[in-house]
């Protein structure tokens, strides 16, 4: 059997792991982060990362990277059915390294991971969305083997808002 060693050669080691409770407070800025990168006004919150990645009934996974003493990166894992093909997919939704820590490899280690995650819950599949102009991603999934797919059309959604009314003309 093949031993493994960790060398760190003064850099930083890098640690992926499942999120738990005490990460929620850094995993809410890289979030809001990710989300500003895009363009966009998310809108984190300590409750919601508790309920939809940490919580007992929590709809996806988030696994980060400890990068020295530091939370450097996150990705979040959604598993969906496809019992149409008899097997699991999971989706990789979010991707992100802090810039300080960007060029170390944390990127494809979070990546790795998250397919080690897959596997480990049946997955048949992993897929992956990038910004039509984010070349950089793309390139790292195509150098992991992930392979473009064709656009499966639109897709459509619905707010539901808490509490509130439905949208006119709901059945």
């Amino acid at each position: 059997m093949m031993q493994v060693q960790e060398i760190s050669a003064g850099a930083p080691v890098t640690r992926i792991r499942r999120a738990r409770s005490g990460d929620a407070p850094r995993l809410m800025e890289m979030i809001a982060a990710l989300a500003a990168h895009h363009g966009d006004a998310g809108t984190p919150s300590l409750r919601a990362i508790e309920r939809d990645l940490l919580g007992r009934t929590a709809c996806g996974l988030a696994l980060v990277a400890e990068h020295g003493p530091e939370l450097a990166g996150y990705a979040v894992l959604t598993a969906m059915a496809e019992p149409q093909w008899g097997r699991r997919r999971m989706e990789l939704t979010h991707l992100f390294v802090a810039p300080e820590a960007r060029g170390a490899g944390i990127g494809r280690q979070l990546v790795a991971a998250a397919v080690a995650e897959a596997r480990s819950q049946d997955c048949g599949r992993m897929t992956v969305g990038t910004h039509p102009d984010n070349r950089k991603a793309q390139a790292l999934y195509t150098s992991l083997g992930f392979t473009p797919q064709a656009s499966a059309g639109k897709r459509f959604q619905l707010e539901l808002p808490a509490g509130g009314a439905l949208p006119a003309g709901w059945v």
